[in-house]
């Protein structure tokens, strides 16, 4: 099967965030890493090609220099190939601007049977981009999944609610995206590390998809952040002295804080 990984390279969530002077995401002055919720799509596209005895996968990533590594990770993985959409102009794209290069560059890759991807990314949380790169494809989505099984050229999975679970069902070619919940990602073996090496890594600009630079980038771009404050330094908490009414305090303090 000719499965497509789309992944991005995110900013360590580990790290003190912070933006630039642009008001964009401070991606340069912190370590960035593969988003770890792409590491379950990646997974499942692995499980899915070693159920069928065979097929290849092609992780498709749109970012800076640096989102080489997020590639790099994946093709440890098991991944076949990649493909690294770079270019200046992309800088500061949404989410509309994002799923049109996307599409594109699968466009370019050819015909897969499924795009894959993760429940969100670690840095936007938005969780819009499946469904639009699913419109702008024409494909059927299956989005929000917790399992993903892939049987007489349809993809069924399982979307838990608060309340209740749905299954959802879509003939291929199909756009999915999975949670947290699919499986345990595999760790990079070092016969995988090596192998990483002489996979074949494509790096595509806007030029080369066909897209108008005046379509993307933070110029282009339908929403815009007009100010942001760092974050205040914590304060020390208030300490009580239980002297035998320390549970009537703690009440008080509850109901202060209108928590009871």
């Amino acid at each position: 099967m000719n499965i497509v990984v789309c992944v991005k390279y995110v900013p360590d969530a580990q790290a003190e965030r912070t933006f630039t002077e642009d008001n964009t995401t401070d991606r340069e002055g912190v370590d960035g890493l593969l988003s770890e919720l792409d590491e379950y799509p990646i997974e499942a596209a692995l499980q899915i090609n070693e159920a069928a005895g065979g097929g290849e996968i092609t992780v498709l990533t749109v970012g800076p220099e640096q989102a080489a590594d997020a590639v790099k990770k994946a093709l440890q993985m098991g991944a076949d190939k990649a493909v690294h959409v770079v270019d200046d102009a992309i800088a500061g794209s949404d989410a509309p601007a994002t799923s049109l290069v996307l599409a594109e560059a699968i466009k370019k890759i050819g015909n897969p049977d499924l795009v894959l991807m993760g429940l969100a990314s670690t840095d936007g949380s938005m969780s819009v981009v499946p469904a639009m790169l699913a419109e702008r494809l024409g494909l059927p989505q299956v989005t929000q999944i917790s399992t993903i099984e892939v049987t007489d050229g349809k993809v069924t999975g399982r979307r838990d609610g608060d309340v209740a679970s749905e299954t959802l069902e879509a003939s291929l070619p199909a756009v999915v995206s999975v949670t947290d919940q699919t499986n345990e990602p595999r760790y990079p073996s070092f016969k995988g590390i090596m192998a990483a090496k002489k996979k074949p890594v494509e790096t595509w600009s806007l030029a080369d998809l066909g897209v108008d630079a005046g379509q993307v980038g933070l110029d282009n771009s339908w929403t815009e952040v007009e100010s942001f404050t760092a974050r205040p330094p914590r304060e020390q908490g208030q300490i009580v002295t239980d002297e035998g009414d320390g549970g009537s305090k703690l009440a008080e303090f509850l109901v202060s804080k209108k928590f009871v």
